[in-house]
């Protein structure tokens, strides 16, 4: 009996040595993947010359200029994919020798249902208790999963449309898991498999992720939280005050990585507070597209990125 095929989809912007590490990587996979796609944004660093020289055979999707979206990028590696499992890959992840051997195998083993399988992801600056706390070590249905290096039923993802372009980067994740979960799949943690990520641990600093972060909460809000408590989250996200990347009580931010250290960012960014103002009035102009797709999620697994 065949196994089942594989798709790597790797979204690359100017990265051309984490890139080459990456796909190295993938080329020593103990089960080959049946192809590698990636997904050059214009990078100007010697990228492409890099892939064609080095790996020709790898696909190379080549954007005409640099201004796409992650979201869009990779929506062009899935389109592009025809494995029935899809690899979702960051430019700067080096897999470990047997993660499409261990993901094929956790799959058989699970539902139909279960459409995303979720590695347990070590990063520089990972703290002792994140990275040895038991929900980060234990296999458990989530409410978003690590984009930089899990692996998708490719029929669920397509089914659920793939990454939201509106965000353009940051939050996509959650915003997929939870078309998802409105369609009856879930997401699953898998400890078991470790991806390295080389991007440091928690919430990216600076402006840009700042203000990402924001806006693209409220588009996630407008399209999946009740009414009630959109209207009362900005009294309850200037009482939470996260803080740093100090540990967090419970399980609130164990997952959603992506917003340790909001506060932090909020403090560290020169007029933090008026980019969240200003990413919260954008957010406004999105508001006609969430009404059109809003459909509020009351899935056992759902959770909200700050409760």
């Amino acid at each position: 009996m065949s196994r089942q095929t594989v798709s790597l989809v790797i979204s690359v912007w100017n990265r051309q040595a984490d890139l080459r590490d990456n796909l190295r990587a993938c080329l020593q996979q103990t089960v080959p993947a049946d192809e590698i796609i990636v997904v050059d944004n214009c990078s100007l660093d010697g990228t492409k010359e890099m892939v064609r020289a080095e790996f020709p055979q790898v696909k190379l999707v080549c954007m005409p200029h640099s201004a796409y979206g992650a979201c869009e990028t990779f929506n062009i590696g899935f389109a592009s994919a025809g494995g029935e499992f899809v690899g979702i890959l960051d430019d700067d992840v080096v897999l470990p020798p047997r993660f499409i051997e261990q993901m094929l195998a956790k799959f058989a083993q699970e539902p139909l249902t279960t459409a995303i399988l979720s590695p347990k992801v070590i990063e520089p600056e990972m703290p002792d208790w994140y990275k040895d706390s038991p929900l980060v070590n234990s296999e458990r249905y989530l409410a978003t999963f690590r984009g930089c290096g899990s692996m998708a039923r490719h029929e669920a993802i397509r089914k659920a449309g793939y990454y939201d372009e509106r965000l353009f980067i940051f939050g996509n994740e959650r915003d997929l898991t939870t078309r998802l979960l409105n369609l009856g799949y879930r997401v699953k943690m898998l400890p078991s498999v470790e991806v390295f990520h080389k991007a440091p641990f928690g919430m990216r600093h600076g402006a840009r992720s700042l203000y990402f972060h924001v806006r693209n909460f409220w588009l996630y809000a407008f399209k999946y939280l009740p009414w009630s408590q959109v209207l009362a989250f900005p009294f309850r996200f200037i009482g939470k005050r996260l803080g740093g990347k100090q540990k967090a009580q419970g399980g609130a931010v164990a997952d959603a990585v992506g917003t340790i250290g909001l506060f932090e960012n909020i403090r560290s960014v020169k007029r933090g507070w008026w980019v969240c103002l200003k990413a919260s009035i954008a957010a406004l102009y999105y508001l006609p597209h969430c009404l059109r797709h809003r459909q509020v999620c009351k899935h056992p697994d759902f959770e909200p990125p700050l409760r």
